[in-house]
Formats: structure tokens, C-alpha cells, sequence
């Protein structure tokens, strides 16, 4: 079945970049209060690595044509971040009484599958990039 790709106006069309947000602010709002209760001894570094996500996505979409290698390390951090919030979520998980395990795990998983779907951002990008340089545009 063929659907067209949607047209990216801007990093908030991104799928990638939403879905960040989205999972920023629910674990900020639901998760947060809970472990901040409970003293968790990561609750800063998990805050700043759910914010920083969306950050990075927006912050590389907008130099992928001016500074395309920075653009790439930049994707790749956003990637990390994913990463490091799934470490955090199953720290959370196992050190945490009042923890949703359900929420823990739909969050773990929606961090790996939008750091593949990055990993496929990053590809169409390069991609694009030397399609760019072959025809001489770039």
C-alpha cells in the first residue's frame, strides 16, 4: 500500500522530534514527581537528557545544510540521548517502590524505536547529502 511521505516544513513535522517531546513531557509530568518523592538519586540527569532530545533534533534539523558533518554528530547525540534514557527508565524501574512498571516500559519503548527511526533520519540525510554532491548542487 503507497502512501506519500509527508512534507517536512520544518523539525516539528518530524515524527522523530514530536514523539520526543511527547515522551519529554509525560515523564516529566507523570514519572518525575514520583521519583522526585522518592529522592531518586538520577532524577536531574534523566530530566535533562528527556529535554535535551527534542532539543538536539530541532537544533540538527536546522543545520543539516549549512554544517552537515555537525548536523550528523548532533543526530547521532540525539541517538545517544535515547540511549541513556532507557538506562535511566530501567534504573527508575529497579530502584524506584511507586514506579509504573507499564509506563516504564512503554517509555523504554518508544525511546528505541524513535532512536532507529533517527538512525533511518540520518541515513536519508546522508543519503540526500550525496545525491547532492553527485549531481553538483552541493
Amino acid at each position: 500500500k503507497f502512501s506519500p511521505k509527508k512534507v517536512v516544513r520544518s523539525f516539528r513535522d518530524l515524527d522523530v522530534y514530536r514523539s520526543m517531546m511527547e515522551c519529554s513531557i509525560r515523564i516529566i509530568g507523570e514519572l518525575m514527581p514520583i521519583l522526585e518523592k522518592e529522592k531518586f538519586p538520577l532524577a536531574e540527569g534523566m530530566r535533562n537528557c528527556s529535554l535535551s532530545i527534542p532539543l538536539l533534533i530541532a537544533e540538527a534539523h536546522g543545520m543539516r545544510f549549512s554544517d552537515f558533518v555537525r548536523a550528523v554528530s548532533t543526530i547521532e547525540s540525539a541517538m545517544q540521548g535515547c540511549s541513556k534514557m532507557i538506562v535511566y527508565l530501567e534504573q527508575a524501574r529497579g530502584l524506584s517502590k511507586n514506579a509504573d512498571d507499564a509506563f516504564i516500559e512503554d517509555m523504554s519503548g518508544r525511546y528505541m524505536q524513535t532512536r532507529n527511526k533517527i538512525l533511518r533520519l540520518e541515513r536519508s540525510w546522508q543519503k540526500f547529502q550525496a545525491t547532492t554532491r553527485a549531481s553538483g548542487r552541493g
